[in-house]
């Protein structure tokens, strides 16, 4: 019987914007004020791509600094799964793009849309993929320019979002995280709690859509909250409960961060210390699908982990979307 492949995370990468906008900033833009946005929020900045940098830009430096992670070359790459809500163009896939900036030749590219879910959307992809022995070496990126579709006259929105870009390498081989169990779901049913109306083929932009500031991010956000708790605590038990695990079996929680009041309430589902809940939020905001790519590099960056150790990632977004995965760290 042949041995059964097991996909695993064995490269990460991320890319920040340089520009810093703080809550102070904030204040100065629209009606607000730090310790509200802190108190509702845990935020006190975020970062803001250039006027030239766009989401193939990010995500191209994110993916190179992966590649250098899992000490490979865009040319050992077979395919390329970007996750994006704010992609450079409708068409071509922002893979495309990013495929062409690093060179990756030997590459198929695509792009798929799950909102802040997005990159567990990408990572189960890839993982189907190397498990089925049809790739050996995946590059999965989630990057976002959510500044170009923010209001920044919305109080209720434009204190939320950062920009920035997340990368990872799923294989079969090779020392990392093995991707254990996977639970994803949605409900479109609520799509219109979390949308850009207009831009896509049911409203093309015209003179009365741009007026009417129909291509800005729009979010019903207390409904929002209450959905995510649920479904990314649903989520975490299932996969849990698939992996054979008890809460007090993960090391690291490394949930999406969307807020902070949002993350402190499923820590508290699952009782978890707040030291092992990993977070990114007051520094970089809600960077949508590539915030939980963001905040494991960093994680694996400043924590030594000892083989068998488990992480539960989580994450929750606009579909409505939600997923959860547990990864346990290995050797070659």
């Amino acid at each position: 019987m042949a041995h059964q492949l097991k996909a695993r995370i064995i490269g990460l990468g991320s890319y920040l914007p340089k520009r810093i906008l703080t809550n102070q900033d904030l204040e100065r833009m629209v009606e607000t004020s730090d310790e509200w946005i802190v108190s509702r929020t845990g935020m006190r900045e975020r970062r803001i791509a250039a006027e030239d940098e766009f989401p193939s830009d990010m995500g191209a430096q994110a993916a190179l600094s992966a590649l250098r992670s899992a000490d490979l070359r865009p040319e050992d790459i077979d395919m390329i799964v970007v996750a994006s809500m704010s992609p450079d163009y409708i068409s071509p896939s922002t893979a495309n793009l990013i495929q062409a900036k690093i060179k990756a030749e030997n590459a198929a590219a695509m792009d798929i849309q799950a909102a802040c879910t997005g990159f567990l959307y990408a990572l189960s992809t890839a993982r189907a993929f190397i498990e089925a022995g049809i790739y050996r070496n995946i590059l999965i990126i989630a990057t976002e320019k959510m500044s170009a579709f923010i209001d920044y006259k919305d109080r209720a929105t434009c204190v939320l979002f950062g920009d920035g870009a997340g990368a990872a390498i799923v294989g079969s081989r090779g020392e990392g995280l093995r991707i254990d169990t996977l639970c994803l779901g949605s409900d479109g049913q609520l799509a219109d709690l979390v949308k850009i109306p207009a831009g896509g083929s049911r409203n093309p932009a015209t003179e009365a859509t741009v007026q009417q500031g129909m291509h800005y991010f729009q979010m019903s956000g207390n409904e929002v909250f209450k959905h995510a708790v649920r479904r990314m605590s649903m989520a975490s038990r299932e996969c849990l409960a698939k992996a054979g695990l008890e809460e007090t079996d993960v090391s690291w929680l490394v949930p999406h961060q969307a807020n902070k009041r949002i993350i402190d309430a499923i820590a508290k589902n699952f009782n978890i210390p707040e030291n092992k809940v990993y977070q990114t939020v007051h520094k970089y905001g809600n960077t949508s699908a590539s915030s939980i790519a963001i905040a494991l590099n960093e994680l694996m960056q400043e924590q030594e982990f000892q083989e068998g150790e488990h992480l539960l990632l989580t994450a929750f977004g606009g579909g409505l979307t939600w997923g959860a995965a547990i990864l346990t760290k290995v050797g070659v």
